[in-house]
């Protein structure tokens, strides 16, 4: 492939993700990735309204991914009041869907017992779900679970605390990680300072810390600097930037970034 043939189907690729944010209900019904995605910007520029109309939207059609998300608004209240029932609820559709991050989560929630209550079954079936799923995280906190005598790590302890509805804890916690080049807990802190968790809601914080954790090789991260440059919270908006950072969270096989990004190629004219 020439050069200016290459520039062509990326400019074309930068096009295809900026139609993203101006995608309408038929749009994501059509293509889940795309409508995932754009929820996903509303949702950094916290527009919570708009990004729960794309992941309601979704949601009626069994998307785990939307119904997970729902999850999160109702857990933390973001734009609506906190109903943990709901997000227990939530969790579990998307979890029986094969959500690994639903899985995740439940089996934070069931361990700790303080926002839902305590169930260890529960919490191992969950954790053995997301195991299964490939997830490190869920691999370490049910070798945890099963021998609890053994005291959790530092970034377990950390997303206990966070399970706990302790997350100024949980923050400091992941604060120190983070200084020492700890990509998760890079990533951890910069969610919580994007939702204003334990800690000041502050955008420019948390992209500087999704890029520290992005460039540390973070899948996670990767993909949440890709939606941060797409719209320009945070930092500068910079299309090119965020279409590379897709690419790379998509080359680590997260699952959203590969959904993503394998519509838009779909939708590029060859």
């Amino acid at each position: 492939m020439c050069f200016r043939t290459r520039l062509v189907c990326f400019g074309a690729l930068l096009a295809c993700v900026a139609h993203a944010q101006d995608s309408d209900r038929a749009d994501w019904l059509r293509n889940p990735a795309m409508g995932n995605y754009k929820a996903y910007a509303e949702f950094k520029m916290a527009h919570y309204t708009l990004a729960r109309e794309v992941w309601q939207t979704l949601a009626e059609v069994g998307n785990g991914d939307a119904l997970f998300n729902l999850g999160i608004l109702a857990e933390d209240g973001l734009g609506e009041a906190r109903d943990l029932s709901k997000a227990q609820a939530l969790y579990i559709s998307a979890a029986q869907r094969g959500n690994f991050k639903a899985q995740y989560r439940l089996g934070l929630l069931y361990s700790v017992g303080q926002l839902l209550p305590k169930d260890t079954e529960k919490a191992r079936l969950y954790l053995s779900l997301a195991a299964q799923s490939g997830d490190r995280d869920a691999q370490g906190m049910l070798a945890h679970l099963d021998a609890p005598a053994t005291p959790p790590t530092p970034l377990q302890q950390a997303d206990l605390w966070s399970a706990s509805g302790e997350h100024a804890k949980a923050a400091a916690l992941y604060r120190t990680l983070a200084a020492q080049q700890n990509a998760s807990a890079q990533t951890r802190l910069a969610w919580l300072h994007e939702a204003g968790r334990g800690v000041p809601q502050n955008l420019a914080e948390a992209a500087r810390l999704f890029a520290l954790a992005a460039t540390g090789g973070e899948a996670e991260a990767q993909y949440a600097l890709s939606v941060m440059l797409r719209t320009g919270r945070g930092q500068d908006k910079d299309l090119a930037q965020s279409l590379l950072w897709l690419q790379r969270a998509a080359a680590q096989g997260h699952v959203s970034a590969v959904a993503a990004l394998a519509s838009w190629q779909a939708a590029t004219p060859p």
